[in-house]
């Protein structure tokens, strides 16, 4: 597949998280009212140590040498699972983006290939590349949010539980990770990386501090875990909890809601006008029911397109 005539494309550099971040807020703008990622989300996941921009990242520009479209295709889960990240108002570029996408993910797997592309659901054009390939809707992902007037409570402690802040050593960022290893270990497609990818990455954030780890424990033993960042506060000043996690054999105790009202306090706390997390709604835990009844309320939903492409 070419592109259109006067059209280049380039591999993706570091630099093109300026303009990445302005289109895609003027584009989703258009379709929200507000947009999706603040520019310090774009440039994280850009320069994030899993990102090799070099074979997993590209940028069109149009005859006049402006920018025309943009996307990433980034492995994940060993390989297993590959998210595409693809912006453009063009069709003509976005099939050939999406072209550039699918050709990367063949290369590597071992196996089967699930590759993922998130769609807003106000996005009209995406899908009428996504469908004439195969694409199908496997689930959906809801941004919930709360709003706070003022102060937000400070939760009770469950009974048993200590409540450790922060993860400033190695000792306890292995105890936080190994928690969302073990809540994440029956949904392949969310699981976290091994240890050092992971630390590295939340190293090279730069909305995200190990300050904003909290851990719970549970008879002496790491049961819990929020880990927030940032991203949110430039655009919306909200704070975010990238990842909420609870073992199995903890669940059932309030922890999860404990842990939730305690994002929300230390959010309010710092003066934040909300807080924001993302639900997959396959989640095989009632994890929108507990969103829900803390007071979150969906604000933005997208679509998980995918196609299972053979290596």
């Amino acid at each position: 597949m070419n592109l259109p005539p006067g059209y280049t494309a380039r591999p993706m550099v570091l630099a093109d998280a300026t303009v990445i971040a302005e289109r895609s807020a003027a584009y989703t703008s258009a379709l929200l009212g507000f947009e999706k990622h603040s520019p310090e989300d774009v440039a994280n996941y850009l320069r994030d140590p899993g990102t090799d921009l070099a074979t997993d990242g590209w940028v069109v520009a149009g005859p006049d040498g402006e920018f025309a479209g943009s996307a990433t295709a980034v492995p994940i889960t060993g390989g297993t699972h590959v998210n595409v990240d693809i912006l453009s108002s063009d069709i003509a570029i976005l099939d050939w983006l999406l072209d550039q996408a699918e050709r990367r993910a063949r290369l590597v797997g071992r196996d089967d290939v699930v590759v993922k592309v998130g769609v807003i659901r106000e996005d009209e054009l995406l899908p009428k590349v996504l469908a004439p390939r195969g694409f199908t809707v496997g689930t959906s992902v809801h941004r919930m949010r709360i709003s706070f007037d003022g102060p937000m409570p400070v939760p009770d402690v469950p009974e048993g539980v200590v409540v450790r802040r922060g993860a400033p050593d190695e000792a306890s960022r292995r105890a936080a990770h190994g928690v969302l290893m073990e809540a994440f270990q029956d949904q392949p497609g969310t699981l976290p990386r091994p240890f050092e990818e992971w630390a590295a990455s939340r190293e090279s954030r730069s909305t995200f501090d190990w300050s904003q780890v909290t851990i719970a424990e549970l008879d002496g033993r790491a049961a819990g875990v929020t880990e927030c960042n940032d991203n949110f506060v430039s655009t919306v000043n909200c704070g975010y909890v990238g990842r909420l996690a609870v073992v199995p054999s903890a669940r059932g105790r309030g922890l999860a809601k404990f842990l939730l009202r305690d994002a929300f306090a230390v959010d309010a706390a710092a003066g934040r006008s909300g807080t924001i997390l993302h639900v997959d709604t396959s989640n095989p835990t009632p994890a929108v029911a507990l969103y829900t009844g803390v007071g979150m309320r969906p604000d933005l939903i997208s679509d998980i397109w995918t196609r299972t492409i053979t290596a």
